[in-house]
């Protein structure tokens, strides 16, 4: 999309164009749906998230200044909504799981069995990463944003994104070796 309609796009729906402001939302909710589905791996929750990001934008779209693209406020505050969410369900399986370790075990082994395609198995090792390597990986990789977007949607340096990147695509390519012996 050519950046002077998109720049109209947000002066008008700065004017309260509610018409101006479904056309923003309508041409970047697959991708922050994308981008929060990555990090929850839930459809229901990334919808939400995704709409949760709207409903900010719209609230403070005054206020955007146009130091950066659009669509970079946009993934960073899909990004943080989506890392909150995240922490709120890591803890919520910490307290559930507390002191049930056998069930634990008995799940993880359920888990591994089940699909063996390629695709799960990629996504297992993915969303098995530390959340910052995941956030990067995704945004770099499968979103395929450039290092310096990645690093200011997550307000990092871009030396820090990269060597997230490196350990985040070298843990992946340990737990994938498998597939390259053709194991699966």
């Amino acid at each position: 999309m050519p950046a002077a309609d998109e720049q109209q796009l947000i002066s008008e729906a700065k004017n309260g164009s509610r018409e101006a402001f479904r056309c923003l939302v309508e041409r970047h909710m697959k991708q922050a749906y994308t981008i929060a589905y990555g990090f929850v791996n839930d459809h229901h929750g990334a919808e939400e998230i995704a709409q949760d990001a709207f409903v900010r934008i719209y609230e403070s779209l005054a206020s955007f200044r146009g130091d950066a693209a659009f669509s970079t406020w946009l993934y960073r505050i899909v990004t943080n909504l989506s890392l909150n969410r995240v922490s709120q369900m890591k803890r919520r399986r910490e307290e559930r799981l507390d002191g049930k370790h056998e069930d634990m075990i008995g799940d993880t082994a359920a888990s591994l069995s089940e699909d063996l395609d390629v695709a799960g198995h990629i996504e297992r090792a993915l969303h098995d990463l530390p959340t910052l390597q995941r956030a990067v990986v995704m945004l770099r990789h499968m979103n395929g944003l450039s290092t310096r977007e990645v690093s200011n949607i997550l307000h990092c340096s871009e030396g820090t994104v990269k060597t997230h990147l490196f350990r985040g695509l070298e843990k992946m390519r340990q737990k994938l070796q498998f597939l390259r012996a053709g194991e699966i």
